[in-house]
């Protein structure tokens, strides 16, 4: 009987049972016909650059035991992600208790944070740059759009957003319609 759960598919070597490997977060990459696996942090990066994955992560996992193995009771699930670095960046993370999973970023990139809604909500563009600057080209027939007009757009977006909130508030719904707008 093999002792070979799955092999790597980027370095192609083995993966035994109940051994720890890594599996890409991308859905496309998760699909039951791709079922990409990775033995290490090293060979999911060398993998990401060829799938051309704008922001992904490895998610660490334990492969299953052997079929002939007496199945044991699943661990309860404890809903949480630990976020783990490459071990070039950060230091060694502690095991992974069993049926936890970890994820793991490449270097370089950000953690999702929760950021706080009012300071993102006040500073973001809500305005597609492209398309504001193709019309603006379209109706005048060369003239160029500055970035502090997609600026003053967004403040001019919120200012109305955040009327037609009180609107609909005030009408005691829950959702902002097209008549809580000013025209």
């Amino acid at each position: 009987m093999s002792r070979t759960w799955k092999r790597c598919s980027s370095c192609r070597k083995d993966i035994p049972y109940r051994a720890t490997y890594y599996v890409c977060s991308v859905s496309t990459c998760n699909r039951k016909r791709t079922g990409y696996a990775f033995c290490s942090v090293d060979c999911w990066d060398a993998h990401v650059p060829m799938m051309n994955h704008r922001e992904a992560w490895a998610e660490e996992q334990t492969a299953p035991p052997p079929p002939t193995a007496p199945a044991p009771e699943p661990p309860a699930a404890t809903g949480r992600r630990r976020i783990v670095r490459p071990a070039a960046t950060a230091p060694a993370p502690a095991p992974a208790a069993a049926g936890r999973r970890r994820i793991v970023r490449p270097a370089g990139s950000r953690a999702r944070q929760s950021p706080d809604l009012n300071t993102v909500a006040d500073k973001e563009v809500l305005v597609v740059a492209s398309r504001l600057k193709a019309y603006i080209r379209a109706r005048s027939g060369d003239m160029s759009t500055s970035a502090e007009v997609l600026d003053i757009l967004s403040d001019l977006i919120r200012a109305q957003c955040d009327d037609a909130i009180r609107r609909a508030r005030m009408d005691g719904r829950r959702t902002v319609k097209g008549r809580d707008l000013k025209k």
